[in-house]
């Protein structure tokens, strides 16, 4: 069984969530087929919150539907990932502008502390947690733009490559994880020191090295 019974609330959200969990973490891989049947059994509900979570994943971008073909999780190609990633680039250079608008000192310290929890935790090769707290960071820093909608594209771009970006960062040798680790304290020291043009050309390098990782990892399946 790859997921869990959800307990009672908004069916429909719970389940996208436990499936999205699911895609995140590497249990569905891209390609996999998702039959509502199977998965309304995995979960104990029936299907329709089941074809409604589907949807609403289908328009996140996490699951391609075909009609007579069903659900399939999402697969990336090099040209969708350079499109994700030029977008993504704008997006959270925005947010770097906006950060540095606003980041007190006790901001500051929070972010640092997440970045010095990541670095042990990479000296100690726990990619799962260096994948998490990388997430948090990231989702502090949209949380700090204090831009709503910003936010909300955001979250939905890296949630298209959460997948794949994890499964890169699993394939990181020791080494390479510190170093991986490490580039958040460069990311921060440009936040807080550096004018805005220097602070949106490190987050735009952080982002494109992100997804130079993918790439390297994507199956050649995902390359056509």
């Amino acid at each position: 069984m790859t997921l869990n019974p959800l307990p009672a609330g908004n069916l429909a959200d719970q389940v996208a969530g436990s499936i999205r969990d699911a895609i995140h973490e590497g249990r569905y891989a891209p390609g996999t087929r998702l039959v509502e049947r199977t998965l309304a059994t995995e979960l104990g509900v029936s299907h329709i919150p089941v074809r409604e979570a589907l949807s609403k994943l289908a328009d996140e971008g996490l699951i391609e539907r075909t009609p007579r073909r069903g659900s399939r999780v999402a697969t990336l190609t090099l040209r969708e990932l350079d499109e994700l990633c030029t977008l993504r680039v704008v997006l959270e250079q925005f947010v770097i502008k906006r950060v540095q608008e606003r980041l007190t000192e006790g901001d500051e310290r929070e972010l640092r502390a997440m970045v010095a929890d990541m670095r042990r935790e990479a000296a100690d090769g726990n990619f799962r947690q260096v994948f998490d707290i990388d997430q948090h960071f990231h989702e502090r820093l949209w949380e700090l733009a204090d831009h709503g909608l910003v936010s909300e594209l955001v979250t939905q771009l890296r949630s298209r490559i959460g997948a794949f970006l994890r499964a890169a960062t699993a394939a990181l040798r020791p080494g390479e994880l510190e170093q991986h680790a490490a580039t958040h304290d460069v990311l921060l020291d440009a936040i807080v020191d550096a004018d805005p043009a220097v602070a949106q050309a490190e987050m735009a390098r952080h982002i494109e090295t992100a997804a130079e990782r993918i790439r390297t990892s994507l199956p050649e399946a995902g390359n056509e």
